[in-house]
C-alpha cells in the first residue's frame, strides 16, 4: 500500500462543518466535460484499490459518514499534487471509482469548494484550483499539506506562524485574565505534569492543545481568536522541527507554569517571553525557528 493510501485510510478529520444547506446542491449543474477535454483526466487506477469501496469500511474504522471520508480521501490527492491544478473532476467518474452515489460526491465537492480546493462553473464543470487559491489556514489543509510532500514547509511555516501568533496572545492576554479561564489553564498544567508523569504521550498534547487554544481565547483579540485552529492543528502534526511543548519535559512543563503564573500577576512580558522560550526549538534539531531562510 502506498504511503498516500495508507495516509487516506489512518487519517480521517471531519469535513461536515463545511456542508452547505440542504437544497443548495444543485445551485447550479455540473457539466459534463467531453471526453475530448479531458486532458488530466484522473489517473485513479494510481491509487489503492480498496479506497474505491468507501462504502464498504467498517462503522469504527471512520465514523464520520461517506462524504467525509470521500473528502478526506480527494483533499489528500489534490494536496499531495496526484490530482494537479486545472484537473477536471467529473462527477460520474469519481462516484464509479469510489462507489459513492452522485449526492456524496456533490457534497465532497462542495466541502472541497469552500475549502478553495476546486471550483465549480456552470457549463464548465468541476476542476482543481491552484495552490494560490487554496484556503491554507484549515485546518484540514494544513493536515493533508502536513502528511504529504510539502510536510516539510507546511510545519516550518506552522512553527513561524506559531512564533509569531502566540507571544503577542500571551501578552495581550496577562491584560485580560478571568479567574474561570485562569483555574482552567492551572488544571491543563497539572494535567501535563500528570500525563507525563505516567507517560501518557496522548494526555499530555491533548491538555497542551486547550491550553494554547485557551491562552489565545482570553486575548481579546478576536481576529487572533480565530486563528486557534491553527495552532491547534499545528500541535496535532507530529515530526518537523520540535517545540519545548511538542516534547514532553520538565523544561517544557515549567515554562507553561510560568505563562500562568504571569498571567496571573498580569506581566504580560513575562508571559511573552515564557511563552517564546518554550516555542524555541531544541538546539539538536537542525532547522530552527523563526530561522531567516535563503531565497
Amino acid at each position: 500500500m502506498s504511503t498516500l493510501a495508507h495516509t487516506m485510510m489512518t487519517a480521517a478529520r471531519s469535513a461536515d462543518s463545511g456542508l452547505v444547506g440542504p437544497g443548495e446542491l444543485d445551485r447550479y449543474p455540473y457539466a459534463e466535460v467531453p471526453v475530448t477535454d479531458r486532458v488530466g483526466t484522473p489517473a485513479w487506477e494510481g491509487a489503492d484499490p480498496e479506497l474505491g469501496r468507501v462504502g464498504r469500511r467498517a462503522a469504527g474504522s471512520r465514523g464520520r459518514g461517506l462524504h467525509g471520508q470521500l473528502v478526506q480521501q480527494l483533499g489528500q490527492m489534490i494536496v499531495s499534487g496526484d490530482l494537479g491544478a486545472d484537473r477536471p473532476l467529473v462527477p460520474e467518474e469519481i462516484g464509479q471509482r469510489f462507489e459513492v452515489s452522485r449526492t456524496v460526491v456533490r457534497e465532497s465537492l462542495r466541502v472541497l469548494e469552500a475549502k478553495g480546493l476546486v471550483s465549480a462553473r456552470p457549463n464548465v464543470g468541476t476542476r482543481v484550483r491552484p495552490v494560490s487559491d487554496w484556503n491554507l489556514l484549515d485546518p484540514d489543509i494544513i493536515e493533508w499539506r502536513a502528511f504529504g510532500p510539502q510536510r516539510d514547509d507546511q510545519r516550518r511555516e506552522l512553527s513561524e506562524l506559531r512564533w509569531t501568533i502566540e507571544p503577542l496572545a500571551a501578552r495581550l492576554a496577562a491584560g485580560h485574565g478571568r479567574e474561570d479561564v485562569q483555574q482552567r489553564l492551572c488544571d491543563m498544567v497539572e494535567i501535563m505534569s500528570h500525563a507525563m508523569a505516567q507517560g501518557d504521550a496522548l494526555t499530555f498534547s491533548r491538555a497542551d492543545a486547550e491550553f494554547h487554544s485557551l491562552l489565545i481565547q482570553i486575548a481579546g483579540n478576536r481576529m487572533l481568536e480565530h486563528l486557534s485552529g491553527i495552532v491547534s492543528a499545528a500541535l496535532q502534526v507530529s515530526g518537523g522541527p520540535v517545540t519545548g511543548c511538542e516534547r514532553p519535559n520538565e523544561t517544557s512543563l515549567a515554562q507553561h507554569a510560568r505563562i500562568v503564573d504571569a498571567l496571573g500577576t498580569g506581566d504580560g512580558t513575562a508571559a511573552e517571553s515564557a511563552m517564546r522560550q518554550l516555542l524555541t526549538v531544541h538546539p539538536e534539531v537542525e532547522r530552527v525557528v523563526p530561522a531567516p531562510r535563503e531565497h
